[in-house]
């Protein structure tokens, strides 16, 4: 009788296993991952570089879930991490030697622009942080001016290599681009919050 009991109890507990997995299972299981996933590439559709929003911000979506804040406060620091990767990177090659007057002149001024867009993306994700329903468009205003303003210190960077030719350019190039399409899809994404 008592095995009976026992081994009833035991299905019992099983089945309500199978039934109703732990919160933790549910909350990280593959249906959840999917939403997630749904909503990011949902939502980054309407950027003008889909493919590159969807793959920075996909890795996130644990943190995102579909929460519009949090997926625009992701791209924004996915942006910031990338524009500084850029400014590392042209601040590292400032100080080659062998470079042409021309390229000289370009990484200089690629320097301080895109110290001004590393600030200004900066200064918009401290903004973010203070946005509340009572400060919602004033706030989101001085966000979407500061990362306009970041992509234009980012073109303003690449247009300096205009009529130069190598490997310095190829590789100013291609994290410029980069850093300049994240600010593009976080301006975008910022714009579907502020609508």
């Amino acid at each position: 009788m008592e095995a009976k009991l026992f081994t009833s109890l035991l299905i019992l507990l099983s089945s309500s296993f199978i039934l109703y997995p732990p919160i933790a299972a549910r909350a990280t299981g593959k249906p959840y991952q999917e939403t997630s996933t749904k909503f990011i590439r949902k939502t980054c559709s309407a950027t003008r570089y889909p493919r590159l929003c969807f793959s920075s911000l996909v890795k996130h979506a644990t943190f995102i879930q579909t929460n519009r804040m949090h997926l625009t406060d992701t791209a924004l620091n996915v942006t910031l991490s990338s524009a500084k990767g850029a400014s590392a990177l042209i601040l590292n090659l400032s100080k080659s030697h062998g470079l042409k007057p021309r390229e000289v002149a370009a990484i200089n001024d690629c320097v301080e622009v895109l110290s001004d867009s590393v600030y200004e993306l900066r200064r918009s994700i401290k903004e973010m942080s203070h946005l509340r329903s009572s400060n919602f468009y004033l706030t989101i205003s001085d966000v979407q001016t500061w990362v306009s303003a970041a992509l234009t210190d980012e073109n303003t960077c690449m247009d300096g290599f205009q009529g130069t030719h190598g490997k310095v350019k190829k590789r100013v190039r291609r994290e410029i681009v980069v850093a300049a399409q994240l600010t593009s899809n976080a301006l975008a994404l910022i714009n579907q919050l502020a609508s």
